[in-house]
């Protein structure tokens, strides 16, 4: 990789104004792209998909929210469209469940004229659900979307037959190397044909990433686009707060956002829950989402948030990435996140599509220097602001020294300050700016065949990563299983939730 001469960086820039027809696709597919919205290609699509057309392997550089799994999507199904496959054509790999029905659920959009089938395969206690996807795979169905784990449980069997395969799409690349996946990864590569397309996306650059670029990729293109900066839309706070000052300090912003989607990120599972349950019994419409619900549980909270059911949702890091709802008014690290390009994850969840959003961050002392981290990633400071007067003073932000400060000491809460004869007041209220996954959440599953071999369902658990992350969430989980083959993959269907280039961009309220 380090060889200019088996790359060629192509630097952020302006660009010429674009359109989807310059990339001359197919008619059925531009239709799609009518259908739900696509006008205006994104930068990391203008730049992504001419290389991908020209069959040439890529690593591109690209934050969450940029567009960039429809930068690989396009292509790719536009030329199995073109040459008339009906085979097992392409593997995409996502470190999560939650990210992989996402791809899926976005080509089954594109696909809605195209007769192109798809299959998402992840874990699952239900057995009918690997009947499914083993039938998928024995009838060739054309797109396959699955986590690393699971997609290698079915690769021990012989009706999972890969000598068709012509392109290879790992996503979020980073975060499948930080979850532990880099043998699997390995170990995937190795069942699939030597001359096949590479597509290697990821939000960040770390020495891994560029070490296993160059042991798999072919003389590959490389284009970066916005490395490890959030969205220019974002308006971003901090608060220094002590811990027991943190919910009555979460009430108090909140109080602004009355009618905004909002999502609070935690760094434990306990906290997600607590602050959910205190959140719904001071009357707001909160649910929390974490590793302990099950996956249907997941989907069925992830599908009343973005049908508005309710307005804040409590998360852990399983939402960090994937997720694609355009109207998210503000994040809320409640903790600080211990890396620092997980912030940037976090708060990518807002701004979306050119949009405006907010983002506050709350730093206890013993956090001070994890937020320090985080600033010298953005290069910028960000506004440390008062803490509201009837809450008193937080700790000073002080991160050169150990313990970050000194500043007034709160006797510690154990229920984030639910103190009821403390007042709340509107007072202070200068934040607001409104728009226009993880392993630990996998609870692998699997069942037997319907046909064929019949796997241990103790056997091929989808193997669990090395750390703590959780995986990343959205869409409502897919339906339609039946395709123009008989097998089960998904049959596209219109997916208006695919809307690109909104125009809502203005901010109704600022900080």
């Amino acid at each position: 990789m380090e060889d200019k001469k088996e790359q060629e960086e192509i630097k952020e820039q302006n660009l010429p104004e674009a359109s989807f027809t310059d990339f001359n696709f197919e008619p059925e597919l531009q239709q799609s792209l009518d259908l739900v919205g696509f006008k205006t290609p994104t930068p990391i699509q203008q730049k992504a998909i001419p290389i991908i057309q020209d069959g040439s392997d890529i690593i591109a550089i690209a934050q969450t929210g940029t567009g960039k799994t429809a930068a690989f999507l396009l292509p790719v199904m536009n030329k199995i469209f073109k040459d008339k496959v009906k085979n097992f054509h392409t593997l995409i790999i996502s470190p999560t469940r939650e990210l992989a029905i996402q791809i899926d659920r976005q080509a089954q959009g594109f696909s809605y004229f195209l007769d192109i089938a798809t299959i998402a395969i992840y874990g699952g206690k239900n057995p009918e659900i690997w009947g499914n996807q083993q039938r998928a795979l024995e009838n060739g169905t054309e797109i396959v979307v699955g986590t690393p784990g699971r997609v290698l449980a079915h690769f021990d069997f012989k009706y999972a037959k890969t000598d068709t395969v012509k392109c290879l799409i790992l996503d979020e690349a980073d975060r499948m190397l930080d979850m532990g996946f880099a043998d699997d990864l390995k170990r995937i590569i190795k069942r699939l044909p030597d001359n096949i397309q590479t597509l290697m996306f990821s939000a960040t650059m770390p020495p891994k990433i560029r070490a296993l670029a160059k042991d798999i990729l072919k003389d590959p293109k490389e284009v970066s686009i916005a490395i490890s900066k959030p969205a220019e839309g974002i308006v971003q706070k901090a608060y220094s707060a002590y811990n027991n000052q943190k919910y009555p300090l979460l009430k108090s912003v909140l109080k602004d956002y009355a009618d905004d989607i909002v999502i609070i990120f935690c760094s434990s599972k306990a906290s997600t829950k607590e602050i959910a349950q205190n959140l719904i019994k001071d009357k707001f419409k909160a649910k929390a989402i974490h590793s302990d619900l099950e996956q249907k549980d997941r989907e069925e909270t992830l599908q009343k948030f973005v049908a508005k059911r309710f307005n804040i949702l409590v998360a852990t890091d399983v939402m960090s990435r994937g997720i694609d709802i355009k109207e998210i008014g503000l994040v809320i690290n409640f903790d600080v996140p211990h890396d620092p390009e997980d912030y940037i994850h976090r708060i990518g969840r807002t701004a979306r599509a050119n949009t405006k959003g907010a983002a506050a961050t709350f730093i206890n002392e013993k956090d001070q220097r994890k937020f320090q981290r985080i600033e010298r990633l953005l290069e910028r400071v960000i506004d440390k602001d008062p803490l509201p007067k009837e809450l008193g003073e937080g700790p000073e932000y002080k991160p050169a020294k150990k313990g970050g400060g000194s500043g007034r000491r709160y006797k510690k809460s154990k229920n984030y300050g639910r103190n009821k004869n403390r007042s709340r007041s509107n007072s202070n209220r200068n934040f607001k700016s409104k728009s226009g996954s993880k392993p630990g959440d996998r609870k692998q599953q699997s069942g037997n065949t319907k046909n064929g071999s019949k796997p241990n369902p103790n056997q091929n658990k989808e193997r669990k990563p090395n750390n703590n992350a959780k995986p990343n969430s959205n869409n409502p989980k897919p339906t339609g299983n039946k395709t123009n083959k008989g097998q089960t993959g998904n049959k596209p269907k219109s997916n208006n939730q695919n809307k690109q280039n909104s125009t809502n961009n203005k901010p109704k309220k600022k900080f």
